[in-house]
């Protein structure tokens, strides 16, 4: 399958609509077919998503669980392998993602929640941290911050010093490049931390 393949298959599908190259930059949505998921790939993958902020489908004829990990760390919305890219499945993986879902083969899901899970005990929480990039402790603190506690009172609760957690919150502001308190409490909630 090529771009003309792309362009053959969803042509005549009311549901898109098909851009010209100098049309790109109004695009929602990139469909990026490869082969492998290499390098090449990957760098478009975060190109699109990343740079011009749009959703990315990635149609693949071979996806191990190196490449499938590597996608959806560079931004892909939707997968599709390449045997199963129909009209239909495309125009239905292209509808979900342009509405902020994503779309995964079931058995892809499946490996993709194993690694996470693989890279959550062996990995992350050896060194105290969740997924999220957060530490136990750091949640803890966020938490009774978005319930108005004070420094002193936070200190009382979880038998820290002030001083303690002052430096959680330091730390966690200045990790992830966040203003305040009230900054750091509004990012814990967009991402769903706490």
């Amino acid at each position: 399958m090529s771009r003309a393949g792309i362009d053959g298959q969803l042509r005549y599908r009311p549901e898109v609509k098909l851009l010209a190259d100098g049309e790109q930059h109004h695009a929602e949505v990139t469909i990026i077919v490869t082969d492998d998921v290499n390098e090449i790939a990957l760098r478009m993958i975060r190109a699109s998503q990343r740079n011009e902020g749009r959703k990315v489908v990635l149609v693949a004829t071979r996806i191990d669980d190196a490449a499938l990990f590597a996608a959806v760390e560079a931004g892909v919305c939707g997968l599709v392998r390449r045997s199963e890219a129909t009209p239909e499945r495309l125009v239905a993986v292209v509808k979900t993602v342009v509405t902020g879902d994503g779309s995964i083969p079931p058995d892809l899901l499946g490996r993709l929640l194993s690694q996470m899970g693989n890279l959550q005990r062996e990995l992350l929480t050896p060194r105290g941290l969740t997924l999220t990039g957060l530490t136990q402790r750091e949640v803890e603190v966020l938490r009774l911050v978005a319930d108005g506690l004070s420094t002193q009172e936070i200190a009382h609760r979880l038998c820290y010093s002030e001083r303690t957690i002052k430096n959680i919150l330091h730390d966690l502001t200045t990790r992830l490049q966040l203003r305040n308190r009230s900054h750091a409490v509004a990012y814990a909630l967009r991402r769903g931390l706490i």
